[in-house]
């Protein structure tokens, strides 16, 4: 029998062959998620009204991930186009482990489940999975020979394992808990020979794995195929064409007593699977290596580095003056010029900080378009308000956020909405549904009209919207750049 036909027989012998399914960085549940047999109740209708939705993310290339200051990835393009049509705050909350996440969704410290769970009836007893978004199958992730590149074709074929019976006695490094393992050892049963199966700690994300397949310090390991393929991009001396699963569907899963939610995300994936949206975004991500190389690659991503900005470096001696943590001083940053030093406003704002000329020489700067000055002047402003609101304002992250509004808006139109709260029984003290609400109200015509009100009109979403998205920025970037 030809070497062709033998390769197609036992890819046949696999697909029909039971074998356990698996996802991207897909785990075994635990006793502990077995056991969660009374998830929180907390549905549709109370997420709407806290209005935020919780998604329980993982990081990774082609899912979640940080560059250049955005947040960006397959999972949260889509999560964000299905808060924003519920009219919802999207927050994260990152995992290390499947584990970590069945247990978070089924207590209510997340609403929903956001990347590639592989949808299986042992799943199925504890969550609800979506409608599936595509399906993926395992495949190998070998090394190629030192001179693939001097070597013929047939060469380097005749190299790799393509016979999934030559795994026989071969170490595969997998993520710890992952269904990789299953698979493996029900493989084992079926080609008639042990593999030797290497249990990484579950920390270890399979993209890292697969790294050190390519530099040669791990010989093989187990990826889902589309994962595989963006690696493949960044690592040419790596090979991923020996499938080892037949497909399985990848979804979200929410709380099984959570119906109307469900059905929303549901609804919404079945309309935006009509639009070209969604292939756009799949494509972005799993079908563009040339872009994903590039990103992954890049000092300023979470995947491939430990930078924000190029201005990372300038703000932290600078947020020495201030005592605050430099990654939400880059937040308010990448919220004001999205990076660009020589940003200009329509209202006259000026560089990274957008400083109002006026304000930026009263603290040293002569060239606003200077990256250095411009940080420092900012910082040398944000600390005379933090002087200011000390006087009043004990804790510290509550008062980080009277001075972003107050840098905003200006000090008056802040001052104005604590007068506001305190006069309608609130604290003025608190920002969160106390300041925030008057400030918004402060548009009003029987709140900017108020005697006690003395800088006027103010459109207070938008300062409210200002500190909301700085710390959801700065939220995102300790998640994913960390300390």
């Amino acid at each position: 029998m030809g070497s062709y036909a033998q390769k197609y027989l036992i890819i046949l012998f696999l697909y029909f062959i039971g074998c356990t399914p698996s996802g991207q960085e897909s785990d075994k549940l635990s006793s502990r998620d077995k056991s969660a047999v009374n998830p929180v109740k907390f549905d549709l209708d109370k997420i709407k009204k806290r209005g935020s939705i919780i998604a329980i993310v993982d990081n990774s290339s082609t899912g979640y991930f940080i560059y250049k200051g955005q947040p960006m990835g397959y999972e949260y393009e889509l999560l964000k186009k299905y808060a924003d049509e519920q009219k919802l705050r999207l927050d994260t909350r990152l995992i290390t482990s499947i584990d970590q996440a069945f247990e978070m969704l089924n207590k209510g410290e997340g609403d929903i489940i956001a990347f590639s769970l592989t949808v299986t009836k042992e799943r199925k007893d504890i969550v609800a999975f979506t409608d599936y978004h595509f399906t993926t199958r395992q495949v190998l992730v070998q090394k190629k020979p030192d001179n693939w590149r001097e070597i013929t074709k047939d060469e380097t074929e005749d190299a790799l394992i393509r016979n999934q019976v030559n795994l026989i006695g071969k170490q595969v490094n997998v993520r710890k808990g992952s269904a990789y393992i299953e698979r493996l050892k029900n493989l084992s049963n079926e080609i008639g020979g042990d593999i030797i199966i290497v249990e990484e700690p579950d920390t270890v994300e399979t993209e890292g794995i697969i790294r050190e397949v390519s530099k040669g310090n791990v010989e093989y390991t187990v990826a889902d195929e589309m994962v595989a393929d963006v690696n493949a991009a960044y690592y040419p001396n790596i090979d991923v064409k020996t499938p080892i699963s037949f497909p399985q569907q990848i979804a979200w899963a929410v709380r099984k007593n959570s119906p109307k939610l469900l059905e929303s995300v549901n609804k919404w994936l079945k309309k935006i699977k009509k639009k070209p949206t969604f292939n756009v975004i799949y494509r972005k991500y799993y079908n563009s290596p040339r872009s994903s190389l590039l990103r992954v690659k890049s000092e300023f991503s979470s995947s491939g580095g430990g930078k924000i900005s190029p201005y990372d470096e300038l703000v932290k001696d600078a947020a020495t003056k201030l005592d605050w943590d430099w990654k939400l001083i880059v937040a308010q940053m990448y919220r004001e010029s999205r990076f660009d030093p020589k940003a200009k406003s329509w209202a006259g704002a000026y560089g990274l900080m957008q400083l109002i000329p006026e304000t930026g020489r009263r603290y040293g700067a002569r060239n606003m378009f200077d990256p250095e000055q411009n940080i420092n002047a900012a910082i040398s402003y944000m600390d005379y308000l933090d002087s200011l609101w000390a006087k009043t304002i004990d804790d510290k992250r509550v008062r980080q956020k009277f001075v972003l509004a107050s840098y905003n808006v200006g000090l008056g139109h802040v001052e104005d909405a604590r007068n506001l709260a305190e006069k309608y029984d609130h604290d003025p003290t608190q920002w969160e549904g106390n300041v925030a609400k008057y400030l918004r109200l402060k548009s009003n015509k029987e709140y900017f009209t108020d005697p006690i009100v003395t800088s006027g009109y103010c459109r207070g979403d938008e300062p409210v919207n200002y500190v909301r998205d700085i710390f959801n920025y700065y939220e995102q970037y300790n998640q994913l750049i960390g300390s």
